[in-house]
């Protein structure tokens, strides 16, 4: 990942981080809080970024 890349944080499965560019869908939930799930780049995985 570059510098420049920011990460939406780390995958739960694999512990590496999941960059901005790899956002599947954000959405808000009932309670008003946002959820987001990704590809994780390196175990190639949809997760929710921790």
């Amino acid at each position: 990942m570059s510098a420049d890349e920011s990460s939406l944080g780390r995958c739960p499965d694999c512990g590496e981080p999941v960059p901005e560019a790899w956002l599947l869908i954000e959405y808000e939930t009932g309670d008003g809080e946002t959820d987001i799930y990704a590809e994780c780049p390196s175990c190639e995985t949809v997760v929710s970024p921790k």
